[in-house]
């Protein structure tokens, strides 16, 4: 199982290493990258408000430089960047340094974790400078932003693609809201907490004092957590119980930590662009049908913009067998790849809201799996009605009255 999601996804981590420019940092004389041993991990690590961990594979002393100068310049091109933050990145060998892998908690080899504040991150995101120094930046931030105007409210509205909460809250100092930034720090930076102390804007969000709204991503409207005013444990114990939403976008930064969250070994993937008109057409269906959703605890859709991830375009049309130039959806086993997806006869005849939703019935049904060898047609629903008034008449039937959509049943069978 997990050999074939590391086929499925591994090629994301081969893909980052391809560079897309040929100018780096130059070297400031200061030690980036530490190996870190038992011997010398605690003073190593106290030097640093954050440290970024690499538990990787055992390997020999060649490759062992190989991985440090590319570690060192990964660290490098996100140093440039955060000058003013005190980071450190570090070399954890799973074979050598078993016992501080131990004493450090780390589980997972070939993974980076980010030790901050007495809390350690796993990043399940791509091995890439610009995706681990955006991820490092939510890090660094404090795990509740306030909301104080209209300007940074329109900024709160505008992020749709992210699980996020807002409360409201007399000021920093209630401990019911002390209670809600306790709970942020178990989610940060994976869950985006917002919070504000002005009645003018909790009124434009119809919140009440001390009351928590959970926003699902692509969700016109929020809902609200009930039983306030809450404990820590009632914010964490309402978000695991929803934090697999109707409708995802796969990104750099959660790209493994979405794949690996599948619903009975399968995923239904889009492929969507959001700036090309077709796929913002399709894309709007989409959230369409995902809002009549909602309710819908088996239902997860994973939405992937291919101008996200350019590099795994070919891979993705040679095991999937599509056209990305175009929208496309389809259910995907997290075993084997194997695939089926729904045929659009051309670019102008995109499925509507219902036939979408009709299609993924038939997926949660499973009359449509992945180890269908046929596309599934928005038409086939139309000719299956037809197909069934043609069996009401078998004992009637003859050569003479022979139809399409007779041949067309014998050709399903």
């Amino acid at each position: 199982c997990h050999y074939v999601e590391h086929k499925a996804m591994g090629v994301f981590a081969l893909a980052s290493r391809i560079r897309k420019g040929l100018e780096f940092p130059e070297y400031d004389g200061k030690d980036r990258v530490h190996q870190l041993t038992i011997k010398n991990y605690k003073s190593v690590m106290k030097r640093y408000d954050v440290m970024v961990i690499y538990y990787h594979k055992s390997v020999g002393e060649d490759r062992m430089s190989r991985k440090q100068f590319e570690v060192e310049e990964l660290a490098l091109e996100v140093l440039d960047d955060l000058e003013d933050e005190d980071i450190g990145f570090g070399l954890v060998d799973s074979k050598k340094d078993r016992a501080v892998a131990k004493k450090l908690g780390l589980l997972e080899v070939e993974s980076i974790y980010i030790f901050a504040d007495d809390e350690i991150i796993e990043y399940d995101g791509e091995l890439a400078a610009d995706t681990l120094l955006e991820f490092l930046y939510d890090v660094i931030e404090e795990p509740v932003e306030i909301i104080s105007n209209d300007r940074e409210l329109k900024g709160f509205h505008h992020i749709e693609e992210d699980i996020k909460l807002m409360g409201y809250f007399k000021s920093a100092k209630s401990s019911h809201f002390t209670e809600y930034d306790d709970a942020a720090e178990e989610f940060h930076p994976f869950i985006k907490f917002f919070a504000t102390f002005e009645p003018k804007i909790a009124k434009k969000l119809n919140l009440k004092m001390n009351e928590v709204d959970f926003y699902e991503p692509f969700m016109i409207k929020p809902v609200t957590i009930p039983g306030k005013p809450y404990t820590e444990d009632d914010i964490v114990s309402f978000i695991e119980e929803h934090d697999r939403p109707t409708l995802r976008k796969l990104e750099p930064h959660s790209m493994y930590e979405i794949w690996e969250d599948d619903i009975n070994g399968q995923h239904i993937v889009a492929f969507a662009e959001e700036s090309d008109p077709d796929g913002y057409e399709f894309l709007e269906i989409l959230k369409e049908v995902a809002q009549e959703n909602t309710e819908n605890p088996d239902l997860s859709i994973i939405w992937i913009d291919p101008d996200d991830f350019p590099l795994m375009v070919p891979y993705w049309e040679k095991t999937f067998r599509i056209d990305l130039s175009s929208p496309q959806i389809g259910v995907v086993d997290v075993e084997d790849a194997d695939s089926v997806w729904m045929e659009m006869d051309d670019e102008e005849n995109m499925p509507t809201a219902d036939e979408l939703d009709t299609w993924i019935e038939d997926v949660m049904s499973g009359r449509i799996n992945p180890g269908d060898e046929t596309d599934y047609n928005h038409d086939d629903d139309e000719e299956e009605d037809d197909d069934d008034e043609d069996d009401d008449d078998d004992d009637d039937y003859n050569d003479d009255d022979d139809d399409d959509d007779g041949n067309e049943d014998d050709e399903d069978e």
